[in-house]
């Protein structure tokens, strides 16, 4: 009997953020399923992939970057597959895969332009959405999209409440493009809750890219505290112990965006918000994008929409004690029904048909 064959392309491989895991993940449960999988691209990076996003493979190898085909030779290598999984940069081709899923991460509308010749190339593809905030941009665009939401990496899941430490944590790339963390706004905010809370630390941690070094410099010398430090490409065994030891977990993407004009700024999902969640941290995201379709304020975190409002949440949390372990329950209850490996497993077999 013949072994079925998927292949994924994504332009952003060298990138190994978030959005890579995500549609690699995909990819492992073709990989788990019995699949020959494919990643077009021309290095192997199986290496890579293990130590930093935590995925092994059984029957994974690396062919050609589409990129550097003819359009023949990409037929050719395509026509076989009975997936091809792709993430686009913008552009779109004609794919002759006996089925064909375009990954969509990032709301914006540049990148899903669909001109009467993107809409041929595409009329066999299906859609798959990171959220629901990420799939209704795409449909007010003319795109239906079905939603594989993302899992959390099961060891960052804390079965049972352990003892919290004074810190307010967040964690996000260091960068001031795309969705940024805005980590002014967070620090000048935790320097307020500073001034009445005094045995409290802030942590920003987050992987830091060589052009991004001026900008956490920056930082570093605007914010120079004993009570603010930075944590940068830091290893998976030491963010997880933030998680665990963390209180607080803050989080400022797309505050002070308008969502309507750059839905491409706010967040998409939220994974490291999950993330806390999973640790049992109770989360305070900035009400926007893909963290309304996460928490419930008062039950599972808190959703601000201005500084004053998460002062005002944070204290009523810290003043309530008997509140605090229901809600880091809760928390943590919501993540492992909804987001562990096992659900992404079945919402990905039930998505593409995999026996």
């Amino acid at each position: 009997m013949r072994r079925k064959t998927v292949g994924l392309y994504t332009p952003y491989l060298d990138i190994m953020g978030g959005g890579e895991k995500h549609i690699l993940s995909i990819l492992k449960v073709f990989d788990e399923a019995g699949y020959n999988t494919i990643l077009f691209w021309d290095n192997d990076l199986s290496a890579e992939i293990k130590e930093k996003l935590k995925l092994t493979f059984n029957n994974l190898r690396f062919e050609t970057d589409l990129r550097r085909m003819t359009f023949m030779e990409k037929a050719k290598k395509l026509s076989p597959l009975d997936w091809l999984l792709y993430v686009t940069d913008g552009s779109y081709f004609f794919s002759p895969a006996k089925k064909t899923a375009i990954f969509c991460m990032v709301p914006d509308k540049k990148l899903y332009n669909m001109s009467p010749f993107n809409a041929l190339k595409t009329t066999n593809a299906s859609f798959i959405a990171n959220s629901h905030f990420t799939a209704s941009w795409l449909h007010t665009w003319g795109i239906s999209s079905q939603v594989v939401y993302p899992f959390v990496t099961q060891e960052l899941f804390l079965e049972t409440q352990s003892k919290k430490k004074p810190i307010v944590l967040t964690v996000g790339r260091f960068f001031q493009h795309l969705h940024t963390k805005k980590h002014k706004d967070l620090i000048k905010t935790f320097l307020r809750f500073h001034k009445n809370h005094r045995e409290y630390s802030l942590v920003l941690a987050g992987g830091v890219q060589k052009e991004d070094m001026k900008y956490l410099e920056e930082l570093k010398r605007e914010f120079s505290s004993p009570f603010v430090q930075f944590k940068t490409n830091i290893s998976f065994t030491a963010l997880k112990e933030l998680y665990k030891s963390a209180s607080l977990y803050w989080h400022f993407t797309g505050f002070d965006v308008d969502v309507q004009k750059n839905p491409e700024q706010v967040e998409h999902l939220g994974m490291t918000p999950l993330e806390a969640m999973a640790s049992r941290v109770i989360p305070f995201c900035f009400n926007a994008g893909g963290p309304r379709e996460l928490i419930e304020t008062g039950k599972n975190g808190f959703l601000f929409g201005s500084k004053d409002e998460l002062l005002q949440q944070t204290s009523y949390f810290l003043n309530t004690p008997t509140k605090q372990l229901e809600m880091r329950e809760s928390a943590y209850q919501f993540a492992l029904k909804s987001f562990s490996y096992n659900q992404f497993t079945k919402n990905v077999k039930k998505i593409f048909h995999i026996s």
